[in-house]
């Protein structure tokens, strides 16, 4: 089987693309190698998966519409799991354009990709954050997530609404995987574990928001892969049991699924 694997330098890209490897499927891995954080960071990650005979790397941004294209009809994926993203909360207080770019017109090329390609089953990364203003708990897929409180959040809800249209309209198996925050080896910088464990290291105190009155669902790398593989060889189907006079959030009549991937054991972070 080939796969296409987007945001493959990436941390949970990477870990994707040795798994898939390792069982014997051919990968075509897509990544700009933006420099949100230290290049040499995902050129490293890139280092370990370059060499195998199996891989075939593109240096590409998702937003490139005609080079996206080009490498669907040239690469021919049978499935594709799509990582790459503008990632980051408060980076798009800033740099909104950046999200625009990568999270919205990049969806769309993966998607209209798979559309004229025959792809079986398209994966794709959303994000916990899409539960926004959303209190109650444990976050179910059942839940609403119409209140998005940052612009990072409502790109990843709206790439689920994107999806959920392609499925209808040209019935493509999507499935989209809420990711609980995310540690592990060769994991970004900018994360929490990765800026507490520098500043310690520093000696200097750690940055905390909300006077350090929050939770997080650490989930472990090599848990959020099994999620990924598994999910990637079950296509989605339509829910025959789906009632649309009480729409479930998380299915439909349409070959769409959405799912959260965690541990499921919130941690207080003070």
């Amino acid at each position: 089987m080939k796969v296409l694997v987007t945001g493959s330098a990436g941390f949970i890209g990477m870990h994707c693309v040795e798994r898939l490897l390792a069982r014997g499927d051919d990968v075509v891995g897509v990544d700009n190698l933006n420099d949100y954080y230290d290049v040499t960071l995902k050129d490293a990650r890139l280092a370990r998966i370059a060499g195998h005979e199996a891989f075939h790397f593109h240096c590409v941004a998702v937003e490139d519409k005609d080079a996206m294209a080009g490498i669907f009809a040239d690469e021919k994926p049978d499935r594709v799991i799509h990582l790459a993203a503008q990632a980051g909360v408060r980076y798009s207080l800033e740099n909104p354009h950046a999200y625009i770019d990568a999270n919205l017109q990049g969806f769309i090329n993966i998607l209209e990709g798979c559309r004229h390609n025959d792809v079986a089953h398209l994966v794709y990364a959303s994000s916990s954050s899409v539960y926004g203003g959303n209190e109650l708990m444990p976050f179910s897929e059942h839940h609403s997530v119409d209140h998005p409180v940052s612009l990072y959040a409502a790109t990843k809800k709206a790439n689920e609404l994107m999806a959920h249209t392609y499925s209808h309209l040209y019935d493509l198996p999507t499935t989209g995987l809420r990711f609980f925050t995310v540690y592990g080896p060769w994991g970004r910088p900018d994360m929490a574990l990765f800026l507490f464990t520098n500043a310690i290291r520093k000696g200097v105190p750690i940055d905390v928001y909300n006077k350090g009155a929050m939770v997080r669902d650490f989930t472990y790398i090599d848990d959020i892969v099994e999620g990924v593989i598994r999910v990637l060889d079950k296509t989605a189907t339509p829910n025959p049991d789906f009632d649309p006079l009480n729409p479930d959030p998380g299915s439909s009549k349409a070959p769409y699924r959405v799912f959260n991937i965690g541990n499921g054991n919130p941690t207080p972070l003070m």
